[in-house]
């Protein structure tokens, strides 16, 4: 599957677990909603993956994406050390200025 390179890079960094290169796909300002929490800025966001990659270890297998204007959507099967792995997710991107400045991840 052809990925927009932002897309991919933010695929190809989940899966290495580089969460210093995941944060670099992301706005100064990008919010991130995913389990209920929500994370600001490019710190917090470094802090939320690298948190994650500990407990769950998981990479993504991209199965689709659709990009309408400035927003885009990754549905990828996820695998990790989590109950129910495999699960397909949706990761809704909002995208500005070739960053991704949203993402609000779902089942």
């Amino acid at each position: 599957m052809e990925l927009p390179q932002l897309v991919a890079q933010f695929v190809e960094t989940q899966n290495t677990y580089d969460s210093e290169a995941y944060k670099e796909c992301f706005t100064e300002t990008a919010i991130v909603h995913d389990e209920g929490k929500v994370h600001t800025g490019k710190e917090e966001i470094r802090a939320w993956i690298e948190d994650a990659n500990d407990r769950y270890k998981s990479v993504m297998k991209p199965l689709q994406y659709d990009e309408s204007g400035s927003n885009g959507v990754l549905t990828a099967e996820v695998s990790g050390t989590f109950p129910g792995s495999p699960i397909v997710l949706k990761f809704h991107l909002g995208l500005k200025n070739d960053l991704i400045d949203s993402l609000k991840v779902t089942g």
